[in-house]
């Protein structure tokens, strides 16, 4: 074991400096009014899960979840998303009062990184779940909810990239030999390495048929001009027609131009059943957001029920947001100690005004130089009189 140092955080862990504070308060709060406006019921849930129920259920890996146990030996986990702890509420409360039920959330989740990974254990996420409607029309909402929110915050250059869980199982599976196959097959779509993918499709030794079948669904999945082009792959044809019904819908809300559909997105995320998404922006290095159907999710938690969600990444979201320096009008109101009063007193109208102020004995700095840099205006009481710089 290392020697831990002062200054070092557990592995994944960052500290939120008072900047990045600020642009994460001002996203939540610009997603508290815009889903509150929407119908959508604010929700917290536990840090804390037990493993047996929201950790087994969550699609999270194993070993990607952070583990305790209580005074009672029972195992918890750090509640590594929020579709899984909603459903669970949902399941046991919520659905009883209200069916459909709309609900929002922005909340910290966690997971535990490898040595090499990079990437943080803990990240804020804000999303929304729409539990109790199977409809297309909810997919929908889904979608247009994700298109207006990332408007919302200034991002403009993005794009919402739509598959189907269910489409991309059934031709996989129609086309190779075992459950390995299909597994490794899966798992490089979710790496989106297509030549990884071509590399593994000449390796299993398949008929020629499905080497084929499997080549040119690859090549037209990714590539589609009209969502026709993939129902020439399909032996099950209703998951198609919903997805043509999707895009109808879509089209009829003008969305379409924010629209790209991709028949091989795939997620690590196994609870996915039907349409799912991923939301892409210029300049950030990830997808800002991801969401789906997840119909077999409440099943688990003893209440079979229909749902569609998304969640967005707040830090991925500040990448894709357009930098913008908004001045701030601060004021310093520096005093003597003996003139605490009268600097409490112009603290106080300041305040009322709607100012930033920060009152600071002139006692307490060591460099007054450049401490008054940091402010816009600077009012000094008790040298010489008070006057404004």
């Amino acid at each position: 074991m290392s020697i831990i140092r002062p200054f070092e955080k557990p592995l994944g862990m960052r500290d939120t400096l008072p900047a990045i504070f600020e642009k994460k308060e001002s996203i939540r709060q610009t997603g508290r009014e815009f889903f509150a406006i929407r119908g959508f019921d604010f929700i917290k849930t536990p840090t804390l899960e037990y493993y047996d129920t929201v950790g087994r259920s969550s699609s999270i890996l194993e070993s990607n979840l952070f583990k305790l146990v209580d005074s009672q030996g029972n195992t918890l986990v750090l509640r590594p998303d929020m579709t899984t702890p909603i459903a669970r509420i949902a399941a046991a409360k919520l659905l009883k009062e209200k069916v459909p039920q709309r609900l929002a959330y922005f909340s910290n989740v966690f997971r535990a990184q490898e040595l090499e990974g990079g990437r943080p254990a803990e990240f804020e996420q804000m999303g929304i779940e729409i539990i109790g409607d199977d409809s297309v029309y909810t997919d929908t909402e889904a979608i247009l909810t994700t298109i207006d929110f990332m408007k919302q915050v200034g991002i403009e250059d993005f794009k919402i990239t739509i598959g189907h869980a269910g489409i991309l199982d059934s031709i996989l599976r129609k086309n190779v030999t075992n459950e390995e196959q299909f597994t490794r097959l899966h798992q490089l779509l979710v790496d989106r390495n297509y030549v990884g993918f071509e590399e593994a499709v000449e390796s299993f030794g398949l008929a020629t048929e499905q080497e084929t079948t499997l080549r040119s669904f690859l090549e037209e999945a990714t590539e589609l001009t009209n969502i026709r082009q993939i129902s020439k792959y399909l032996y099950d044809k209703e998951a198609y027609l919903y997805m043509e019904q999707l895009a109808s819908v879509l089209e009829i809300a003008e969305a379409l131009d924010y629209i790209a559909f991709d028949f091989t997105l795939a997620s690590h995320m196994n609870y996915y059943t039907g349409m799912m998404f991923e939301v892409f922006a210029a300049n950030s290095s990830y997808p800002v957001g991801s969401g789906g159907r997840y119909n077999g999710l409440l099943a688990e938690f003893g209440r079979a029920m229909s749902a569609v969600g998304f969640a967005l990444r707040i830090d991925y979201l500040l990448e894709a947001m357009p930098k913008t320096d908004v001045a701030k009008e601060d004021a310093l109101v520096l005093y003597v100690s003996t003139q605490l009063a009268q600097a409490l007193k112009q603290t106080a109208e300041l305040r009322a005004q709607g100012i930033c102020t920060t009152m600071q004995a002139i006692e307490g700095i060591n460099d007054l130089a450049q401490y008054e840099k940091q402010f816009s205006q600077v009012i000094r009481i008790g040298q010489g009189g008070a006057f404004n710089e």
